[in-house]
């Protein structure tokens, strides 16, 4: 059996919530939701994530972004709920893309290729 990648939501936008409900569709994800704020980076680094996604517009991202200095190899997220507008972070690269892109993103981090994800929800 694969290990499923462990995501976590930070953040409360109705975007979000959509991808989040997406994303527990697949069962190469384990998606986890913690309730902001999150106070201490410990706190990330005890959920494990291998992808953090967070709202843009959420206050105290500090701790986020800490994680990302302890974890170079976490792929962080950030969604503007307002905009069409995604911004990764990484120890691998930096760029803005479109939410389609985000689902190309995540589906390119996958080990099995077999996994589609759409906007609309759909997956096989």
């Amino acid at each position: 059996m694969k290990a499923r990648q462990r995501i976590l939501l930070y953040g409360n936008s109705v975007i979000l919530g959509s991808i989040g409900a997406c994303l527990k569709r697949c069962s190469q994800f384990e998606v986890t939701t913690p309730a902001p704020p999150l106070q201490k980076v410990q706190e990330i680094e005890a959920l494990k994530p291998d992808i953090l996604l967070f709202d843009l517009e959420t206050i105290h991202t500090e701790p986020v972004f800490s994680a990302l200095k302890t974890n170079p190899s976490l792929l962080l997220i950030g969604i503007s709920p307002d905009i069409n507008l995604v911004k990764i972070w990484s120890g691998r690269q930096f760029r803005d893309l479109s939410i389609q892109g985000l689902f190309d993103v995540i589906k390119s981090e996958l080990k099995d290729p077999a996994v589609e994800l759409g906007i609309d929800g759909s997956h096989p």
